[in-house]
């Protein structure tokens, strides 16, 4: 096992098929089906509920919970997938797994729901939350195969699951006490349909300077300036409990440059020989600055 991987420094390593299947069994009465809506069981090699509807589970340990095909370069390729995994085993968002476990461990009643991870790649934020919660279980929800496989592995208390997060997403009302949502695509409503009346919700959300050094020269997706009245608009019903600012520089080696810009969705508008001619422009190592605001939120009106 490689020491950088993430699992290597979890006592006992990657959960074992029996400890992944104990992680499925331990949410599966918070599920509900992607078809029907009805409530699913674990049998067998599958989860199945009463409507005949069922879904195999992968030999990695996740099961894909999708309704139909989901569109088409929406879901992160196997390349990305790996350039993430190599970028967060090298620590350099450390600092932000650090402000989400805080969070999470800080505002959890210690009411009945899961952990919540949308759009949660490989489950690295959701692992470190787990271990700050120690009486929860998790769920990582994420449209990608090669990432669930990677979450399949994440935590002995987690189980990965196919989903989109922009469609009605396969859980019961008021069955997440927590509720992550960092980078990936963010649906509200679905939120607090799943979210418990006293439960939390952690946004990361990027600042102006976040990684500005190398919007310009890497060609890569800028920060949109409209974005904080938007999520001011969509999370209206929210009040914030708690926010830290994650500010501090890195420095980083090309390689490492190579997979941040790969992990994320500028990779889908530069191809990799334009990458790779970008980066032996800029200094090695490169000065690249971290910039988020990691927000607690709460029900404005629980009910």
């Amino acid at each position: 096992m490689d020491p950088r991987d993430p699992a290597f420094r979890r006592p006992g390593g990657f959960p074992s098929p029996a400890e992944r299947r104990r992680a499925l069994a331990a949410v599966v009465t918070y599920l509900r089906c992607p078809s029907c809506a009805g409530p699913v069981y674990l049998g067998g090699g599958r989860l199945a509920c009463g409507r005949g509807h069922s879904f195999d589970l992968a030999r990695q340990g996740y099961a894909n919970l999708t309704a139909g095909r989901p569109e088409p370069g929406t879901a992160d390729t196997t390349a990305m997938v790996a350039a993430r995994d190599r970028f967060l085993s090298g620590g350099h968002y450390q600092p932000l797994a650090a402000a989400v476990r805080s969070l999470a461990a800080r505002h959890d009643h210690r009411g009945p729901g899961l952990a919540i991870d949308l759009a949660g790649g490989t489950g690295y934020y959701l692992a470190r939350t787990l271990d700050a919660l120690p009486h929860r279980h998790g769920v990582c929800l994420d449209l990608s195969v090669p990432a669930l496989r990677r979450a399949a592995r994440a935590h002995r208390r987690a189980a990965a699951l196919g989903a989109d997060v922009w469609q009605p997403l396969p859980l019961a009302a008021r069955s997440a006490a927590v509720v992550l949502s960092i980078f990936g695509p963010r649906n509200a409503a679905e939120t607090s349909r799943i979210l418990t009346p006293d439960g939390t919700l952690i946004l990361a959300v990027p600042g102006a300077a976040h990684l500005r050094e190398l919007t310009e020269p890497l060609g890569m997706i800028g920060i949109d300036q409209h974005k904080p009245r938007r999520l001011a608009e969509a999370y209206r019903g929210y009040a914030p409990s708690e926010v830290i600012t994650v500010n501090y520089q890195l420095k980083l080696e090309h390689a490492d440059l190579t997979a941040l810009v790969t992990m994320g969705p500028s990779a889908r508008h530069i191809t990799p020989q334009d990458l790779a001619a970008r980066i032996r422009g800029l200094s090695s190592p490169a000065t690249v600055t971290v910039d988020l605001q990691i927000r607690a939120l709460r029900h404005r009106n629980p009910g």
